[in-house]
């Protein structure tokens, strides 16, 4: 079972994703609360998989709340749905260099909802490959000058760098193993490699990685 916490401040967004989650059998909506501090008490107590989260609430962000719920995790931390408007404002790209796992639109379709929860638990980050790509392309461009480190060190082996920047331009595995002419399982186990030598939980903050280090260009 799914385990969720919603955290917006609007009474009824949160009461429509409640009723949207509980349809599918595999999500149990575990808490749910109004602003950021809040937050991070619920998380600490009940433990969710996967924390739906509002970026502009009155009572405290969700910028704020999802560092701090990463920084204080002990254990594998909850993956951060971040719930916005795709305004590209600096809600979305703090929460994106916070570790935030993915974006959903608030009005989104109850299927979509529960296919992004369900994709985030289990460590794919990336929910919308069109939005996904729009947003990393305006993040990179708003970032300071790629880091070279990673590539000098050689931390990621060429087909690994090469995995990582096809995952960047939004392809999904099946995408990936075509372009490179290898098997999608076979994807699936390098990205699993990588995540681990990068320490990131997720496809989406491998593509943050990949742009901070000059791997990937917008």
């Amino acid at each position: 079972m799914i385990r969720v916490a919603l955290v917006d401040d609007q009474f009824v967004v949160r009461a429509g994703f409640r009723v949207m989650l509980e349809i599918a059998d595999d999500i149990e909506v575990v808490g749910e609360c109004g602003d950021g501090p809040a937050a991070v008490e619920l998380v600490e107590r009940v433990r969710p998989d996967v924390v739906c989260m509002d970026v502009r609430m009155p009572g405290g962000d969700g910028l704020t709340a999802t560092r701090e719920i990463l920084d204080r995790a002990s254990g594998a931390p909850p993956a951060i749905l971040v719930v916005t408007t795709f305004d590209l404002d600096e809600y979305v790209f703090g929460a994106l260099e916070a570790g935030a796992s993915g974006f959903i639109l608030k009005d989104t379709p109850p299927d979509d909802l529960v296919e992004a929860v369900r994709r985030l638990a289990n460590g794919y980050g990336l929910v919308d490959q069109a939005v996904t790509r729009r947003v990393m392309t305006e993040f990179a461009k708003r970032r300071s000058p790629p880091r070279a480190d990673a590539r000098s060190h050689g931390l990621l082996t060429e087909r690994e760098l090469d995995i990582v920047r096809l995952l960047a331009q939004g392809m999904s595995n099946v995408e990936i193993a075509e372009n490179l002419v290898i098997e999608p399982s076979t994807v699936k186990s390098h990205l699993g490699r990588v995540m681990t030598k990068l320490g990131v939980r997720d496809r989406l903050q491998t593509v943050v990685w990949a742009y901070r280090n000059g791997v990937a260009v917008p």
